[in-house]
């Protein structure tokens, strides 16, 4: 979001609830912006967040705070002259919520990389309207409602009731987007029922009685329209196209060589066009007979001209065309792709020997073609055939284009500014749109590739942090080589699996046997280690090995050694594995810790203390935990029961005196 939405609300809130409620929320989540700068983008995460933290300072509600920051932009926006533009947009609160999605274009060449929602009003009457939003970010809704009522109190004296009748894949809470549990893209919908006194609109915009010389008005011919909008539809119920414009029928078959002349009257819109406003629409019957006030934007859907596409026409055999069954618009169209094959079959060779090589490059490149043509224009519905018409225009920017697309001024709508716009070379909105959607969609495979590299980063830390401790590794990273480090007493611990049968034996299945048990054992171990307090140091054949005390300093490292030895214990006799038992030696002591190796580099400890520790494990029996003196001694005073084993020979220590660790204290 641009931070021109979190200048309003941190400007509202300071005046609202004063500076020291800004400065608490700010702390709560962790904000470390002083100010927010206009055109800067920060994350979508921050509006709820903040939200949530002023609902705690306050006790207000989440969805409050949210309607509340909606108001505070309605607000703030006047200072940049913005409220100017929703005055212009009409004289009535429908007329600024049928424009609500110009609005948002116009914006975007201010802001370019605004994600605007797309709006339409759906329906009206006299209590109110319904508008249905999409949107590709959640927990808005509350967001917009307070939007919508504060513009319809502040710019048209409406005090309104707005709330959602239906709503998919919106999340309360959150905006980095809906789930997404399959591969298609999600879009939030949601739809608002705004209530409020919209019986003056009705009156003079809706239900306003036709004049009595109209109604004594002979029917109009619909081919009067065809001739007046030259570019313009028909559709049936089945969103089928059953009459044409004579310049949409030939620019169709001009842009698609190889096609039917005839396939255009009675195929789906949908493939022969692409919608590209209002977007994520459904084009069917229900959606836009709800949709008649909305500008919608058709981009014709072309093969391209082509090599192939050429051969395609120049191989056609238009003597077996029934010219009969042509009508006037196919019949010229056909002629003049005859004209262009002709005309193209004799320059192709020259255009593509001159072309093909791109001089910056060196390399062959794919012939451009002609433009594929913008219509842009509006829904109506004609009750005598019941049927839908498009009445549009093209969108074009300037002579070169026209050309591009293959038209001439004349194919133009004589009526409007259509040839004068051509002429004058005037910059179209919806062409700049189109540059936009690009750099947006650049923009967008930018974020996904940050986000993939993001991702791999976190997996590799997260290896890395497997084999060395994150303190350790965080060090390496700025630049000391030789990270070594005396602890001046930990906690060692050995914990040996017995009684797995490998036993050297040649048979694959007892082997993998083997494998998985000791696996099962020690991913049992691994969930008993709980980080900082116990770090696992490496597991050599059936012998575990952890520490607690390092790398991280603890002076509770006795306890926490002798507590996960009592989890160990009691996790793996719970698990059952037949004939498997553990046995667990502990010693405290001095150790040196460092990295060792380049290639899998490893954290590992020396000194007396883990000899002495390893001793410990060796010379214990099955299910028991024989602790060191110096072990027993620090855990006993802190109330865990220890028993004295006696004197061990112990292999080069001679005798020593051991200890069982029967219980903690919180087993009493």
């Amino acid at each position: 979001m641009y931070g021109m939405l979190y200048e309003s609300v941190q400007h509202y809130v300071q005046e609202e609830y004063g500076l020291e409620i800004w400065t608490k929320v700010c702390r709560i989540v962790d904000c470390k912006h002083n100010s927010f700068k206009t055109h800067q983008i920060y994350p979508d995460k921050l509006m709820p967040d903040i939200a949530a933290a002023l609902s705690a300072c306050t006790g207000e509600s989440f969805d409050f705070c949210m309607n509340f920051f909606g108001k505070c932009f309605v607000r703030f926006f006047s200072n940049f002259g913005y409220d100017k533009m929703i005055r212009s947009t009409g004289r009535y609160f429908c007329d600024f919520l049928q424009s609500i999605d110009n609005i948002h274009l116009i914006m975007r060449f201010t802001y370019p990389k605004m994600k605007s929602p797309s709006m339409q009003l759906t329906s009206m009457d006299d209590c109110g309207a319904v508008i249905l939003y999409r949107s590709g970010r959640t927990g808005m809704s509350k967001y917009l409602i307070g939007q919508m009522t504060e513009v319809a109190r502040e710019f048209y004296g409406l005090e309104i009731k707005a709330y959602v009748i239906d709503s998919q894949n919106d999340i309360t809470g959150g905006t980095a987007g809906p789930i997404k549990l399959t591969d298609g893209p999600l879009t939030v919908i949601v739809k608002y029922r705004l209530d409020f006194d919209n019986r003056e609109y009705m009156a003079k915009r809706v239900n306003t009685d036709a004049h009595p010389s109209q109604l004594r008005m002979p029917t109009v011919n619909l081919n009067v329209f065809l001739e007046l909008f030259p570019f313009t539809f028909v559709l049936n119920h089945d969103m089928k196209i059953t009459q044409a414009g004579e310049k949409i029928v030939e620019t169709w078959i001009m842009h698609n060589p190889g096609a039917n002349p005839k396939g255009f009257i009675g195929a789906h819109v949908m493939d022969l066009f692409y919608c590209r406003r209002p977007k994520d629409t459904t084009i069917d019957w229900d959606t836009l007979i709800q949709m008649r006030a909305v500008l919608f934007e058709f981009e014709l859907i072309r093969t391209g001209h082509n090599r192939a596409a050429y051969d395609a026409v120049i191989n056609m055999d238009f003597e077996n065309y029934d010219d009969m069954l042509l009508n006037e618009a196919q019949t010229m169209a056909l002629e003049k792709a005859k004209e262009l094959c002709e005309k193209k079959s004799n320059e192709l060779d020259v255009e593509v020997g001159e072309e093909e090589i791109d001089p910056a490059t060196g390399e062959r490149r794919s012939s451009q073609g002609l433009r594929s043509i913008l219509l842009k224009g509006q829904m109506f519905y004609i009750k005598d055939v019941d049927s839908l018409i498009f009445l549009c225009s093209p969108l074009i920017e300037n002579l070169d284009e026209l050309h591009s697309i293959g038209l001439y001024l004349n194919d133009l709508n004589p009526h409007g500014l259509s040839r004068e716009l051509v002429m004058a070379g005037w910059q179209h909105c919806s062409k700049l749109e189109m540059l936009f959607e690009k750099e947006e969609q650049r923009s967008d495979e930018l974020e996904k590739s940050l986000e993939l590299a993001d991702s791999w980063k976190r997996q590799g830390d997260d290896l890395l942090y497997s084999m060395i401790p994150r303190p350790i590794a965080e060090r390496m990273r700025m630049g000391h080589e030789h990270v070594c480090q005396s602890f001046e007493e930990v906690s060692v611990i050995f914990i040996e699996v017995m009684n797995i049968k490998d036993s050297g034996s040649n048979n694959i299945q007892e082997a993998m046997q083997a494998v998985n048990t000791l696996n099962q054992v020690f991913s049992a171990l691994d969930e008993e280690i709980i980080s900082p307090f116990v770090y696992k140091v490496e597991t050599v054949g059936m012998v575990y090995m952890a520490v607690s005390g390092a790398p991280d300093m603890n002076p509770l490292h006795a306890e926490h050694a002798c507590d996960l030895a009592l989890r160990v214990i009691k996790k793996i006799k719970n698990h059952h594995e037949a004939d498997v038992a553990i046995r667990v030696g502990i010693n405290s002591g001095p150790v040196v810790a460092g990295v060792v190796g380049l290639k899998v580099p490893r954290y590992c400890l020396f000194g007396d203390t883990v000899n002495t520790a390893s001793r410990m494990e060796s010379s214990c029996d099955p299910w028991k935990i024989q602790l060191s003196n110096n072990t027993a001694m620090k855990v006993r005073e802190v109330g865990y029961k220890v028993e004295s084993r006696g004197t061990v020979k112990v292999k080069g220590k001679g005798d020593m005196e051991t200890f069982w660790l029967l219980e903690g204290p919180d087993d009493k």
